[in-house]
């Protein structure tokens, strides 16, 4: 099921950027931060209004301290209860700024949240962004198992019992490293990048048919898992149809959407005596070559049509 809103409580922003509160409204505890964009108020305090939103972190630098230290106290007062009287989500003062005056009267008046960094203000303001986009991003919970192989994030896909964990198993066996089995979180943190991790309760845990449930992370070692990891690659196990014709030179790439980014993907029919992990070993090794610009199917294609060309026999 996938959550078009998501947000972050405003006293982890606080304690994961450092932050130290100089003043904090009744409701600090509680309060929500549900956007990623953040905002410089210079226009606001200057009295530019429109278009202005209240809920966004107000980030308060040299600029803008400037200014109000500039202007005479009267006007400096009727700036910042004009600017303070707004629903405001909390001020950051950067720089190490010492307290404006006006401000903590302002702030206790109408129960504001002001909060202070040493950080320069552009160099906080993109980590600060960067956290916001991270922990806002959209996300989906899917059904499958994810292991990174190789530097590739796969994500294994299909019907239940046809054999992804065993697969993982055997991939942990081989070296490579499990992130999430049988449910697996996956947020998009740009445009076009996925990260997929296990939801906390079952992290590292594996479900085994006739065996039960195990943890990873304490039979193979710390080695043999990841907490998150780019998703990369879908595969998906089907059980064998013989009825099917299944595609044997890859020329096609065929693609799976997830959070409207589209992966690569296989299609992988599953029967007895089929080294699935090798073949998945195989798959994030092409999916890398491909990458860098180079697909042995395009390869093989070029080299018989210049053979054909060339009237030689084969």
């Amino acid at each position: 099921m996938i959550n078009d809103e998501y947000s972050v409580s405003l006293s982890s922003v606080a304690r994961e950027q450092g932050l130290a509160v100089l003043h904090a409204a009744k409701d600090f505890g509680s309060a929500r931060v549900r956007t990623a964009d953040v905002n410089r108020p210079a226009l606001q305090l200057a009295g530019f209004y429109d278009y202005f939103d209240p809920k966004r972190l107000q980030l308060i630098g040299r600029v803008e301290s400037t200014y109000l230290m500039s202007l005479p106290e009267g006007e400096r007062r009727e700036a910042l209860e004009r600017f303070m009287r707004f629903d405001l989500c909390a001020i950051i003062l950067c720089h190490g700024i010492d307290e404006i005056p006006e401000l903590m009267e302002f702030a206790v008046k109408y129960d504001r949240t002001i909060m202070s960094t040493s950080e320069d203000t552009s160099t906080f303001m993109a980590d600060l962004i960067s956290m916001l986009r991270n922990a806002m991003a959209p996300r989906v919970t899917l059904h499958g198992v994810l292991v990174e192989v190789y530097g590739e994030g796969l994500l294994i896909t299909g019907d239940s019992g046809v054999g992804k964990s065993e697969t993982a198993l055997e991939l942990i066996k081989r070296g490579h490293r499990l992130i999430a089995d049988d449910a697996v979180e996956i947020r998009r943190i740009s445009r076009e990048t996925l990260i997929g991790k296990a939801p906390a309760l079952i992290r590292y845990y594996m479900e085994l048919r006739g065996i039960g449930v195990i943890n990873a992370r304490h039979i193979f070692g710390v080695g043999a898992v990841k907490p998150e990891t780019g998703v990369d690659l879908v595969v998906n196990f089907e059980l064998w149809d013989d009825e099917k014709t299944y595609d044997r030179l890859g020329l096609e790439t065929e693609h799976t959407s997830i959070l409207g980014v589209d992966l690569p993907s296989y299609t992988v029919p599953v029967r007895p005596g089929r080294n699935l992990a090798v073949i998945l070993e195989l798959a994030a090794m092409n999916n890398r070559q491909k990458k860098m610009g180079y697909n042995a199917a395009e390869a093989l294609a070029r080299e018989h049509d210049a053979l054909v060309d060339s009237g030689k026999d084969f």
